[in-house]
């Protein structure tokens, strides 16, 4: 049986500050996930700022190193890979950053973030070689070469960079592109192009893609699946519909609920206040949602909910759900549209996106 190209198994971040005092920060607690080459989706992973998004797209990425738990490549501990491994995982999993001017250098054309690449892994030889593949790039993500290259990151928009940044990422042909924020500083009008680039990758090219952002609603457009973390820790997780259209943890109904939508009659609700139990929960004890929860009873402060498998494509920590079976970390993917055959619901397509044509609101 083939290895999973990326599998992260129980992975927990614990950054720690302090000399006299010393202080731990859990920004990662217990993350387990599978990317199967063999099965190319959009996984988005979203949560409010300081859920241990950015945390874990670090440690998929090879950028931080697990406290504890491990991160696989191929099989094989990301800490253990030689010199060779690490250079074709460079080539297999891209990044595409949030801020689409920092990761320019000003002094540099644009041509110079594609060159460098195609010059580390001998992508191409020769000049016109490599001028050809550079605008094969840039056209794939529906960039014009003329209009492109030869310009300063400044001459450009933030839809074009970020777009650049898609194309230098696809010259590796990846398998994988984990994508942090990439539209959460561009302009709405431009997000739906980068947001469009991406979805046709994966359809396209077969490229896997994870979607990482704070943005509930593209989140709903543009993915399969979906895994909600909140301080560190999954909330819920499953195939975008039923997580969407019916959140069964408290936090993805807060999360939900507070998506603006186009009705000046409907008020904007407030959060719900915590119950009265979860007012007495103790940091570092129990469900991490307790404090904020108008639900939490005395179970949810002696110990952390599993997460219970609420329906076929859809699974949540939360105690609410204590007479629905428990699902092994192992077995996380299992409700993910990829490992099914039909989906639930009637609004989505075998992948779980979104029909072309049909308008979908998300709403509470």
């Amino acid at each position: 049986m083939t290895a999973p190209l990326l599998e992260a198994r129980q992975v927990t971040k614990i950054f720690r500050s302090g000399i006299v005092q010393r202080h731990e920060t859990v920004a990662l607690d217990k993350f387990s996930l599978t990317i199967d080459p063999s099965q190319p989706t959009i996984l988005s992973v979203v949560g409010e700022s300081g859920s241990g998004k950015s945390t874990m797209a670090r440690l998929l990425l090879g950028l931080e190193t697990p406290t504890l738990g491990q991160v696989l490549y191929r099989g094989k501990d990301m800490t253990q890979l030689n010199r060779d491994e690490r250079r074709q995982f460079r080539r297999d999993v891209q990044a595409v950053f949030q801020d689409p001017f920092g990761v320019f250098n000003s002094f540099y054309r644009v041509d110079h973030v594609l060159e460098v690449p195609i010059r580390k892994f001998d992508l191409a030889r020769g000049r016109d070689a490599t001028r050809r593949l550079m605008e094969e790039s840039l056209a794939l993500v529906g960039l014009r070469p003329q209009e492109t290259l030869g310009r300063y990151p400044h001459q450009l928009s933030g839809g074009q960079r970020q777009r650049v940044m898609v194309a230098r990422a696809l010259l590796l042909k990846p398998t994988l592109i984990v994508a942090d924020e990439p539209v959460s500083m561009i302009d709405a009008s431009l997000r739906a192009t980068v947001l469009d680039t991406l979805r046709r990758l994966n359809q396209d090219l077969g490229i896997s893609l994870l979607y990482i952002t704070h943005d509930l609603t593209t989140a709903y457009q543009i993915s399969s699946d979906i895994i909600v973390l909140y301080s560190g820790r999954v909330a819920e997780l499953g195939a975008v519909n039923p997580v969407v259209k019916s959140p069964r943890h408290p936090y993805t109904q807060l999360l939900v609920g507070s998506i603006p939508l186009p009705d000046p009659t409907r008020p904007w609700a407030d959060e719900p206040e915590a119950s009265e139990t979860g007012e007495q929960a103790i940091p570092g004890q129990g469900c991490v949602f307790a404090p904020r929860c108008p639900h939490a009873f005395a179970r949810c402060l002696e110990a952390e909910p599993p997460l219970y498998r609420t329906q076929p494509f859809q699974a949540a920590t939360c105690y609410l759900y204590a007479g629905d079976p428990v699902l092994p970390w192992e077995q996380m993917d299992s409700v993910f549209t990829r490992q099914q055959a039909t989906l639930a619901g009637p609004e989505k397509t075998e992948r779980g996106k979104a029909e072309p044509g049909k308008e979908v609101t998300v709403a509470s």
